[in-house]
């Protein structure tokens, strides 16, 4: 396999990953309270990363003896993201949740201009009039789909749209903290901390009684952070930052595709998608916006393209 194809096949397999994230979560709602999901998925997701750096890497561990505090700060926004994502998705859908959250890039964008003085350019300009126009497109739809009230609907995107400035948050001390201590060794540390601040609200009830299927389901969700972003990691040694954006961002429509063929076949898991052909257009003009704005840039220098990279790191 040459390595163009690989870079493809991982960032395909991260697209694939985060496409079928929002389902998954969707279809656990129906049996799990939110925030017990939310502290299972870091839960699973620390026991996999300390076990893999206990046995390859132990001096990554160190971190954990004085954590940074703007570490400690990152993990809480990012705790917030993993909960306002899952409560506005418990309030919509899972094509609503992925397309709604496509504005956290946009966001970062917004800050690597005002922080980091990055210099705006016509691409960005553009994009960000294309994927507002998207984004009114949608929403009208989604409004115009509901069978009663609008509240539920604009509570759930005011959740999603609360996670993604979480993650612009994140992402942004993440990019700073991440040239001074072990890249690893620091998501162990963010993964530990919702772990140990959400005990509160975990109903450990549901958590033993559930079944091998929503086990398994469980286990998906806590690794799929883990694998997705190691699959991102991998696309970046075989492909230009820009290529595997592009094959990445097309998460949301493997999520609105999926959707659709399941609300076709009448399956009773889960809820019915309501998207129709102009909801469509606007999801596609969402991800147009989002490409031109942080990917499609001529000849970019090599620390634009590490800020590129950073960029694509999305969510969930």
């Amino acid at each position: 396999m040459t390595n163009r194809n690989k870079g493809i096949l991982y960032a395909l397999s991260a697209a694939l990953m985060w496409g079928f994230l929002a389902i998954s979560l969707k279809v656990t709602l129906n049996h799990v309270p939110p925030l017990t999901i939310v502290w299972m998925r870091f839960t699973v997701a620390f026991l996999v990363l300390w076990a893999v750096l206990f046995l390859k890497e132990r001096s990554a561990l160190q971190v954990l003896k004085k954590p940074p505090p703007l570490a400690i700060l990152a993990a809480v926004a990012l705790t917030f993201n993993y909960i306002g994502y899952i409560k506005g998705l418990d309030l919509t859908s899972p094509s609503n949740a992925q397309v709604i959250i496509q504005l956290a890039p946009l966001l970062l964008v917004v800050v690597g201009l005002i922080i980091y003085k990055e210099k705006v350019s016509a691409h960005q300009i553009m994009g960000f009039l294309i994927a507002l126009l998207g984004f009114g497109v949608f929403y009208q739809d989604q409004i115009g789909q509901l069978l009663g009230s609008p509240d539920n609907y604009n509570a759930g995107v005011t959740w999603v749209v609360g996670a993604a400035l979480a993650w612009v948050l994140f992402a942004s001390l993440q990019k700073g903290l991440v040239q001074k201590f072990h890249a690893q060794g620091l998501n162990l540390l963010i993964y530990l901390i919702p772990v140990v601040l959400l005990i509160p609200w975990v109903d450990f009830e549901v958590v033993v009684s559930l079944s091998l299927p929503l086990w398994a389901l469980m286990i998906f969700l806590g690794l799929n952070t883990l694998l997705a972003y190691g699959a991102i990691a991998e696309a970046f040694r075989f492909l230009p930052a820009n290529k595997v954006g592009i094959i990445v961002t097309i998460n949301p429509i493997i999520t609105i595709v999926t959707m659709g063929l399941l609300t076709s076949i009448g399956v009773s898991w889960i809820e019915p998608q309501r998207i129709s052909l102009y909801g469509f257009l606007g999801a596609i003009l969402i991800l147009a916006g989002v490409i031109t704005a942080i990917i499609l840039q001529r000849k970019p220098s090599p620390g634009n393209l590490v800020t590129r990279r950073w960029r694509l790191g999305l969510k969930r």
